[in-house]
């Protein structure tokens, strides 16, 4: 019977994967050890196959192909992943942004922009490629909800994620799953592990939506 690969679902784009070397154990090769090989990547009909090929022996000359599966991709990919969460929020509150700013920066996955002006938000967006906005809602000049209408009406934004900020509702409204024209919501002053919490989940639903 023919081998059939793993087809597996990638957690990152297929560029950060495919021509990357990484070492692995392919223990169902019956080898519980660390090797190295060079990772490929195959799109098929339903997903990916994902190998590397690695040297078994120089004399003889041996050389296998890996495939991995879901949880060893999962594995390879948490491993990979070495940029940083890039985070977009606007709030003409400067205080506000700097501090939180700070807070997740600290906590070491991430890069932050902040952008107290929100007449320039669109362009800061276009420039910084953020993974993530955070996007107060009440703000002069233009408000939160014309710069989401311009950040969705932008083809290459709008796929971003947009979490709101907001004082106009309560943490327990917003723990209900309370969303702002169809955007996730979070309360004022900002409770930094939630937010965490918000970015991780949307960013990774969002990236999941990438593949499908």
């Amino acid at each position: 019977m023919r081998y059939r690969p793993p087809t597996v679902k990638l957690p990152m784009p297929a560029e950060k994967i495919d021509g990357q070397t990484v070492t692995f154990r392919p223990v169902r090769d019956g080898i519980d050890s660390e090797v190295s090989g060079v990772m490929q990547v195959i799109e098929n009909a339903n997903g990916f196959n994902v190998n590397a090929s690695y040297i078994v022996s120089q004399d003889p000359p041996l050389c296998r192909v890996y495939w991995f599966d879901q949880s060893e991709i999962d594995a390879i990919a948490r491993s990979a992943v070495k940029e940083k969460r890039r985070i977009l929020i606007i709030d003409d509150d400067r205080k506000s942004t700097n501090l939180v700013k700070i807070l997740l920066e600290k906590a070491g996955s991430y890069l932050v922009l902040e952008e107290n002006d929100a007449t320039k938000a669109h362009q800061s967006a276009q420039n910084f490629k953020p993974d993530v906005i955070l996007l107060d809602i009440m703000m002069p000049k233009t408000d939160g909800g014309e710069v989401a209408a311009q950040i969705e009406a932008d083809p290459e934004l709008q796929r971003t994620p947009i979490i709101f900020l907001t004082a106009l509702v309560t943490e327990p409204e917003t723990k209900t799953g309370l969303r702002i024209q169809g955007h996730r919501s979070l309360a004022k002053p900002i409770n930094i592990p939630e937010l965490i919490n918000g970015i991780e989940e949307i960013y990774a639903r969002n990236s999941a939506r990438s593949f499908q």
